[in-house]
């Protein structure tokens, strides 16, 4: 048989390092880590759905709901960094572990706040929890896949998008029928069965593999569950340090982005229900499908691998700004508001935070995964802790509409500016 009689050759064994069967056996355990983030994305997105019901329980005002539907990004931020250099020397599947259960433990407690101290206390705490877990995934995801960053680093704004698609319909649904503090301890249990699976069934073969050397093969991982040596794949050039322009420029724009994203994520279903009169279950529909279009993220992240991935990002970002503004204006049709949301999502999560996600770590060393995946963290979380409070603020001084405008369309084209003006040194793996 000649050469063009063969198969193509699979996804599997063109993405990673191993033998074909050991690629499958990745991708399953990749599912499984998958699966957490699902839950990761899902608590994330439910408290700005219980936002107005604790709200009122809770005698806050708008822009306080607003710092606290967002607060949990300062966690995030805040320990992505430490996690980054963390993972040099703790496995990576034990930041997982320890992640989820501090993110569970947290929605569970959040659901006892008597005030907007603890409540802060609780949001920040979680935080913490996610970006551990996340900092951890992305060093796993960039690293074993190695060619693929972009796309593999987009997978996990894929399962945000399906966590972001089932909580707040989910959440809506518990908010209807019960109480928001039954709705948070519920969603903050379900964390127990998602741990046992990910303890079990992922092996430290794949996730604390490390790409090698450039041009040798002198750094194995030994496989402490079945006793193996698993070669490691050349390195390819790109940025030597987090403080190169190329890194810190496509920070910069990860920052806009994360506060446009989450001053939406923070106080849209607020605006919905305290100025259009949507209920909580439509409210949650509507934001439901921004996680739709985050789901787009393979197409996204795939887009960034195959063309420039700055290119990809100003024309994402700049449809976002579009319609990010017009989700702002007092357009009362629930169809129309789904729709915007959607394009918010597929745009502004699915294009820009996929493609950034992959794209600051594609632009350093893939050694570098884990410090790189502690940047973008930092960069789109820490300034994002005070999104919902920023939109809160403007919208009581201007208007939702002025707000909208500044804090969402402004941002991202400025973010859109700041992508196209990073210069990486990266070199495709496939150019010889």
């Amino acid at each position: 048989m000649n050469e063009t009689d063969t198969d193509p050759q699979p996804f599997w064994e063109r993405i990673g390092p191993y033998s074909s069967s050991r690629n499958k056996l990745a991708l399953a355990m990749f599912v499984v880590l998958l699966l957490s983030y699902v839950l990761n994305a899902a608590d994330r997105q439910l408290f700005s759905i219980v936002a107005t019901d604790a709200r009122a329980d809770l005698d806050l005002s708008v822009a306080e709901i607003g710092l606290a539907t967002t607060f949990f990004t300062l966690g995030m931020g805040l320990a992505a960094l430490p996690t980054g250099y963390l993972l040099a020397r703790v496995k990576r599947k034990t930041v997982v572990l320890l992640g989820l259960a501090i993110f569970s433990a947290a929605i569970v407690v959040t659901a006892y706040a008597q005030g907007l101290a603890d409540l802060l206390l609780y949001r920040f705490i979680l935080g913490v929890g996610e970006s551990m877990q996340l900092t951890a995934l992305l060093a796993i995801a960039t690293t074993y896949f190695v060619k693929y960053r972009v796309t593999a680093a987009s997978s996990l704004n894929f399962t945000f998008g399906i966590g972001a698609l089932i909580g707040p319909n989910i959440g809506g649904l518990l908010l209807d029928a019960h109480d928001w503090r039954v709705t948070l301890i519920s969603f903050g249990l379900s964390g127990i069965p998602i741990f046992i699976l990910v303890f079990f069934l992922a092996k430290t073969w794949f996730t604390e593999h490390i790409p090698g050397a450039a041009g040798a093969l002198d750094s194995q991982l030994i496989d402490e569950d079945e006793g193996e040596s698993a070669p490691t794949v050349a390195e390819e050039q790109g940025a030597s340090s987090i403080f190169e322009p190329a890194p810190l420029l496509l920070a910069g724009a990860t920052v806009f982005t994360g506060l446009a994203i989450y001053g939406y994520l923070g106080l849209y279903p607020t605006y919905l229900q305290e100025q259009l009169n949507f209920s909580g279950s439509a409210a949650g529909f509507a934001v439901s499908l921004f996680g739709l279009g985050a789901m787009l993220s393979l197409v996204g992240g795939w887009l960034g691998d195959k063309f420039d991935y700055r290119i990809v990002l100003a024309v994402a970002l700049v449809i976002a700004a579009i319609a990010g503004y017009l989700l702002f204006t007092p357009i009362s049709a629930l169809p129309v508001q789904a729709i915007l949301s959607f394009i918010y999502g597929s745009t502004a999560s699915g294009g820009g935070y996929a493609v950034l996600s992959g794209g600051i770590i594609k632009s350093l060393k893939p050694s570098l995964a884990d410090r790189g995946s502690g940047l973008f963290i930092t960069a789109l979380y820490f300034p994002a802790a005070f999104a919902g409070y920023l939109l809160g603020t403007l919208a009581d001084a201007f208007g939702w509409n002025i707000a909208g405008f500044i804090q969402i369309t402004i941002f991202l084209i400025l973010a859109a500016a700041l992508a196209l003006t990073a210069k990486t040194k990266v070199v495709s793996p496939d150019v010889k």
